[in-house]
């Protein structure tokens, strides 16, 4: 995993729209990936936590800066059983 952190520009997003997009980039991120979610909706934190409770990545942190969120989070990895076959 690189130290590497995919910026997501969800300012001016209301609910469900930040959490939305998230999920969609976050498909074509490996396993261990940071993103840092840029959001304007008050609402973004608590979105944000409840997302990451049920779809397994981790937060990692959130900020505010003036008007804007920065909410950090680190995508699930996922574990594949390997058989002794």
């Amino acid at each position: 995993m690189s130290d590497e952190v995919t910026i997501l520009d969800a300012t001016g997003l209301r609910c469900p729209l930040p959490v939305l997009r998230a999920r969609k980039t976050l498909k074509w991120l490996p396993g261990g990936a940071l993103m840092e979610v840029l959001a304007t909706d008050t609402a973004a934190p608590r979105d944000f936590e409840a997302f990451c409770r049920e779809s397994g990545h981790t937060i990692i942190n959130i900020e505010q800066e003036g008007d804007v969120f920065k909410i950090r989070l680190s995508k699930k990895v996922a574990y594949v059983e390997m058989s002794d076959s």
